[in-house]
């Protein structure tokens, strides 16, 4: 899962939804010295993220990829899957998309505090350029997705990666719904 799904799913506090985007920096970072609600949210994380690398319609779905692509797909489907939330937001979920984005912002504005410098640098970036709005069309994924090929630091075929999602487009939505629904039924059992 990518940040949006991952504040998305996490528990109701803001605290909660720093913690859960916080699980993709946490490298450097003493857990034992976060407040409880932003561990909470870490732990979150680290269980959805579980849940989802075994689930089987991820597993299928990275199938669609090509050999030399394949080793990216959790990736692709991780960001990919932002953009299916945002396609089927109101299947999901009864409060307004742009609402619960804007709370995001702001939550992650006010607690820098809790954060990395890493995580200051990349979630002001992701205010600025209102990443979760732009993932609502398949084309920004496609750059989000070029740019993560960028800094990979080995030669990769990751680059260009949209071309297969755009092939099989219908696939792995129809994957994503059938996997979602068990993730948001894990995800509020933590």
């Amino acid at each position: 899962m990518n940040h949006l799904a991952h504040a998305f799913l996490a528990p109701d506090s803001a605290e909660a939804r720093v913690g859960s985007i916080l699980g993709d920096f946490t490298r450097g970072v003493n857990l034992d010295a976060l407040p409880e609600n932003v561990m909470l949210g870490v732990r979150h994380h680290r269980t959805v993220d579980a849940f989802t690398d075994r689930h089987p319609a991820v597993l299928q779905s990275k199938q669609f990829f090509s050999p030399q692509r394949r080793r990216f797909a959790g990736v692709a489907l991780d960001i990919l899957y932002d953009h299916y939330l945002l396609r089927h937001w109101k299947a999901f979920s009864n409060s307004s998309r742009d609402t619960f984005i804007e709370l995001v912002y702001s939550e992650l504005r006010e607690h820098e505090e809790l954060m990395p410098e890493n995580m200051v640098k990349v979630s002001r970036r992701m205010i600025e350029h209102d990443w979760f709005r732009s993932y609502a069309d398949l084309n920004n994924i496609g750059y989000a997705l070029d740019r993560v090929a960028m800094r990979i630091r080995f030669q990769n075929r990751f680059e260009g990666i949209i071309e297969e999602i755009r092939e099989h487009d219908h696939q792995l939505e129809s994957l994503f719904l059938e996997f979602f629904p068990d993730l948001q039924k894990v995800a509020g059992g933590i």
